[in-house]
């Protein structure tokens, strides 16, 4: 049992592994593109039914190693969330792909192109950084929210008579102002709103400038901010002192190579 658990840490630790891993993921993409093909899937459909299954069979192979690897305490795979995420993908993959449950086995599928995510470190760290910008973020949508909703009042009563297509009521006016934060089309409403009174671009301006680019640059600034301590904690967790686990595993992997070293001695 030792012997299979230092191959699988063998295995699951070769720089080639995760490469291998991402290139299945992808390939499992491009063939989730090719089924939207009705003429390719009529033609191969089959065949990609087949390499679909392949890649589920790789997919359970990777998560058995990884928890071989994990060993003795299997729970440490699942301490993990990616591996978690990983797992649950496998778990749904495998609902029966038949009758009624035929539309969601395929819409399953799709959550395996998000392995990418938790195979390739550099995009975990970004998805680590925008989970933890939720908080701050949500902040900065309940300011982004006041000040529309104040904007869009002041706009109704300003013109609200002159242009009801865009500014009637509230709720009018509030969808007139996400357009205009969207930056699509905004300069026709305030062209419209200037042939009331000249100086109507004041407020048509201001909102952009406060809505659109002060508040973006809110959000990439917290997005940035929450990517640099992302970046500071893993480093201080690859600067961390091993565990006494992970001094057993090397441990247990230097006797192994002394012993298969000491047979090949014996053999010369």
């Amino acid at each position: 049992m030792s012997k299979f658990i230092s191959l699988s840490r063998r295995i699951t630790e070769a720089p080639s592994f995760d490469p291998a891993i991402v290139f299945i993921i992808i390939f499992n993409a491009v063939l989730l593109g090719l089924e939207t093909s009705a003429d390719i899937d009529l033609r191969f459909g089959s065949w990609i039914d087949i390499a679909h299954n392949v890649t589920l069979g790789v997919f359970i192979v990777e998560a058995l190693l990884k928890m071989t690897a994990a060993s003795p305490r299997v729970a440490g795979y699942f301490r993990d969330g990616w591996n978690v995420f990983d797992f649950l993908v496998i778990v749904f993959a495998l609902v029966p792909a038949t009758g009624q449950f035929a539309m969601i086995a395929r819409l399953v599928r799709l959550l395996r192109v998000l392995r990418l995510v938790s195979t390739i470190k550099d995009l975990r760290l970004i998805v680590t950084a925008l989970v933890r910008s939720i908080p701050s973020v949500g902040h900065v949508m309940l300011l982004v929210s006041i000040v529309v909703y104040i904007y869009a009042i002041i706009g109704f009563h300003l013109f609200g008579d002159h242009d009801p297509e865009n500014w009637r009521d509230i709720g009018i006016s509030l969808l007139t102002l996400f357009n205009i934060i969207t930056l699509e089309g905004w300069t026709d409403v305030m062209f419209r709103a200037m042939e009331l009174n000249e100086l109507s671009w004041l407020y048509f301006v201001s909102f952009v400038v406060i809505g659109t680019f002060v508040v973006f640059n809110l959000f990439i600034a917290i997005i940035i901010n929450n990517l640099d301590e992302a970046k500071l904690e893993r480093l201080r967790d690859l600067e961390s002192p091993p565990s006494r686990e992970e001094l057993l595993r090397e441990i247990r992997a230097t006797q192994d190579a002394l012993r298969s070293l000491e047979r090949r001695i014996r053999d010369d």
